[in-house]
């Protein structure tokens, strides 16, 4: 087997060396043409700067004014140089590079393998001067001035070989209307490095077809009036709207990775305010890896919704997570992927997705393998609520650390289900709480929310049940347990945004419940790492609460949104209040008045921790154990059953809505 392997390797070889042939070919007879020609300029600028009475004999011989025929080459001499140039070109790998998209790096290895052939040749030449005039053929030391000057001109004709189509097709493209083109005009903001690149992709048609660069605007004011591959920096980004009109741009993509969120919000605003087509690469700190042309994507109302970034401990979230591995619970969806990203760029030893839907479980997979090639990620496909596929998993894989996300989240429809909440969010929290104890895990977060405080929702409720588990556990347990509590996430599946852009998209009208009604806020991004830091503090039993800044007024989101999309609120695009659903509140709280008055601030500035309130275990469990039952049976008992678990359980049902409007 190993003889027909290597049989199929060479016969592989053989095939490849065949198919460059013809190429590799054709460039040696262009230089050879090239060195051929340089010889017979250099020789005849030697004459004519010598200034002799005689004439010049082509190719490399001239006769004095008394007839004397001199030699400034032979052609012996000029075939052997020739060959000493064509050696130095393959050595410096200039029959393997692909001169269509080669750059600098090419250029110097030119400069550099023309530099070596001359100083060869007149190492060459000096050496075989010395031979008898039997045996010579005509190398003789008044050829080396002639040899440098034919180097020169070697570097300047190899140089017009590789690059002249290049230059004459973008000589073309730029003298073409762009109407002839049906290409857009494009600005980029950014003329650093990534700005650069951007550029270069674009003109050697690499992402982006149907765009041509016009101009750069950068906030660097030294950088302006500089040009980048001849495409000049035309201003700052306060100078933007001027550009675009001067410039007749259609298209502008900000390339500018390390740009910080509120400057980027700035920026997508100057730039949107033009009514050009915007794009934007995704900033660093959301890919935690160098872009490419593939991050460039559109933008979205969160790129100008400011939220003030994350400032983590990266030396303690690295501590516990750094070889170390992770299971995410609910790893598929909006806050349990993000997680995932952000856990990968801490060095797990490896990361395990475990999620119910399969789709968006692989996607993860697949973008966390092309991103991070090293990472040892599995997804493995389950629900919480199968004990036995919960065992079979950590039984496999031994987990240290478990985030636990996976849950039903959307308050409308679990008040048409309570039973199915129950027994996803409460006994499948309790499921991968017993597995995770049963197999040594260390440290337990689960994902809590604002409207477990004072739930006026079963899915508030629900969740309030699990932070009580979450306390219970970790009274008796050694494996250290916490809960994150924190409100409405920015983007994530079912959240106000999506939904407004999906009414505007439909025509509208947008709907909003209540003129007054008050969110809190953050990014995917910003929950996920905020998250991971909640994790690192890992006091056992603790309530982290994370900062979710100042609460948002709903209508006002809506207005910004509408603007976004170029409509006017209430003129282009109406707005229609809807009124409160059932168990919807008109301000969501993160803390009890109890958790108020025993709030304590972390090392971290963004995360408070809330002291539990204390609980009965006893009387917990066996409330759990009928909680249990009338799930199974789903029963209408089962709200009454909640609420004698979760005392400040507020809840309204459709018929008492009702009722109330009636009256």
């Amino acid at each position: 087997m190993q003889f027909i392997r290597r049989d199929g390797v060479e016969m592989k070889e053989k095939k490849l060396l065949r198919e460059r042939f013809p190429r590799v070919a054709f460039l040696i007879i262009i230089d050879a043409v090239c060195c051929f020609a340089a010889f017979i300029i250099a020789a005849w600028v030697l004459h004519s700067a010598r200034a002799l009475e005689g004439g010049f004999i082509f190719p490399f011989t001239v006769v004095d004014a008394d007839g004397t025929l001199r030699a400034y080459f032979t052609i012996t001499q000029v075939a052997v140089f020739v060959a000493v140039y064509i050696l130095s070109f393959a050595l410096f790998r200039l029959y393997s590079s692909i001169w269509s998209v080669s750059g600098l790096n090419e250029g110097m290895m030119i400069i550099a393998s023309a530099g070596v052939g001359t100083a060869v040749s007149i190492l060459l030449n000096y050496l075989l001067s010395f031979l008898p005039a039997t045996f010579n053929p005509g190398f003789h030391n008044r050829s080396r001035m002639g040899i440098c000057l034919a180097g020169m001109f070697i570097i300047a004709m190899v140089f017009l070989s590789r690059f002249g189509y290049r230059i004459l097709r973008h000589m073309v493209r730029e003298g073409l209307p762009s109407s002839q083109r049906g290409k857009k005009p494009t600005l980029i903001v950014g003329a650093g490095y990534f700005g650069a690149y951007v550029h270069s992709q674009i003109s050697n048609g690499y992402g982006a077809d149907d765009c041509y660069t016009v101009a750069f605007a950068d906030d660097n004011p030294s950088k302006v009036g500089l040009r980048i591959d001849g495409v000049k920096v035309m201003g700052t980004t306060q100078d933007i709207p001027a550009i675009v009109r001067k410039k007749r741009v259609k298209e502008i993509i900000i390339a500018i990775p390390s740009i910080s969120a509120k400057r980027q919000a700035e920026i997508v605003t100057i730039c949107r305010d033009t009514q050009c087509h915007v794009r934007l690469v995704t900033p660093l700190r959301e890919l935690n890896d160098m872009p490419t042309m593939n991050d460039i994507r559109e933008i979205n109302i969160k790129d100008i919704l400011f939220r003030p970034e994350v400032d983590l401990d990266e030396r303690s979230i690295e501590d516990y997570i750094q070889h170390k591995t992770v299971l995410v619970t609910g790893g598929g969806g909006s806050i349990g992927s993000e997680i995932c990203r952000q856990v990968a760029v801490f060095y797990p030893k490896k990361l395990i997705i475990f999620d119910i839907y399969e789709n968006n479980a692989y996607e993860l997979y697949c973008e966390l393998k092309r991103r991070h090639a090293w990472l040892d990620v599995v997804v493995r496909i389950g629900s919480v609520r199968d004990k036995a596929r919960l065992d079979a998993v950590m039984d496999e894989f031994e987990p240290d650390i478990v985030l636990h996300t996976a849950a039903h989240k959307h308050v409308p429809l679990m008040e048409d289900a309570p039973a199915e909440a129950v027994k996803n969010n409460v006994f499948g929290t309790l499921n991968v709480l017993r597995a995770a104890e049963a197999h040594g895990v260390k440290r337990f977060v689960q994902l809590s929310t604002d409207k477990a405080v004072n739930p006026t929702n079963v899915m508030g409720a629900t969740k309030r049940i699990t932070e009580l588990l979450v306390q219970q556990f970790a009274k008796n347990s050694l494996m250290r347990c916490m809960t994150v509590r924190f409100g409405n996430v920015l983007g994530s599946h079912g959240s106000v945004i999506p939904l407004f852009e999906s009414q505007i998209k439909s025509g509208g009208p947008v709907l909003v419940t209540d003129k007054d009604i008050t969110r809190y806020f953050m990014t995917i991004p910003e929950a996920a790492q905020l998250v991971l830091q909640a994790g690192a503090l890992g006091e056992t039993g603790a309530i982290y609460v994370l900062d979710m800044g100042e609460p948002v007024k709903i209508y006002e989101l809506a207005e910004k949104v509408i603007r976004f999309h170029g409509f006017e609120p209430n003129v282009t695009m109406p707005i229609e209040i809807t009124g409160l659903r059932p168990g919807e509140k008109m301000y969501e709280e993160l803390l009890t008045d109890d958790e108020k008055n025993a709030m304590e601030k972390t090392a971290h500035g963004r995360i408070f921790k809330a002291h539990p309130d204390p609980i009965d275990g006893e009387s917990f469990l066996l409330k759990l154990k009928e909680l249990d039952k009338l799930a199974d049976l789903n029963s209408s008992a089962i709200v009454d059953c909640i609420k004698d678990i979760v005392p400040n359980f507020k809840h309204e049902d459709k018929e008492e809505k009702k009722e109330k409007k009636t009256a």
